[in-house]
């Protein structure tokens, strides 16, 4: 069993499947509420000097997530925009703490004792949001994939340590979804 070509065949089935959708004017909308806080927060440099994460790669993961519901509940308890799980979330708040970094929109003092229904306010995941793209984003050099397979399936999937993808249905879908909506906006310049 070839299990490499295997996954790089579904992952492709999900990105083709997906490849062309478009974004409604109806979830544009509900997203165009946020993206004060999405520019905001996309203008800090949180991993490296002078990388910072881009506004339509946040606004894709929002869409592909969330449908851009901040107060959306995934069955496996994902809150919010993003859908941060508390545990992830929790420790990303406290990692953002220690810097002497201060944000409008989130106080210290939120982010140094997140409690689980912060997730539900936008400012506090789309900054979280941020910081963990930005940090899987240095890790695994920009790569679309791996950095949906580190914010789905955990940044220690041992598939990441090989350069590959987890290749799990859900992992494969939202890599399909966050590719398609990240292009459409890039291409329509929804947010221009």
């Amino acid at each position: 069993m070839n299990f490499c070509g295997e996954a790089s065949a579904s992952l492709r089935e999900a990105v083709e499947r997906h490849d062309g959708s478009i974004v409604s004017g109806e979830n544009i909308a509900r997203l165009a509420e946020f993206d004060s806080y999405i520019r905001y927060f996309t203008s800090f440099s949180y991993i490296r000097p002078r990388h910072k994460v881009s506004p339509d790669f946040v606004r894709a993961l929002i869409l592909a997530e969330s449908a851009a519901d901040p107060k959306a509940l995934s069955p496996k308890q994902a809150r919010g925009l993003g859908q941060l799980l508390y545990p992830t979330a929790l420790k990303a708040s406290r990692e953002l703490s220690q810097r002497f970094t201060a944000f409008r929109h989130v106080s210290h003092r939120t982010l140094r004792d997140l409690q689980e229904d912060d997730l539900y306010d936008p400012a506090v995941n789309i900054l979280l949001t941020c910081y963990l793209i930005a940090k899987y984003n240095e890790r695994f050099n920009g790569r679309l994939d791996l950095v949906v397979t580190a914010w789905n399936a955990g940044e220690y999937t041992e598939t990441l340590e090989y350069g590959r993808h987890a290749p799990y249905r859900e992992t494969e879908e939202l890599i399909g979804k966050v590719n398609a909506y990240y292009l459409y906006l890039l291409r329509t310049r929804a947010f221009r």
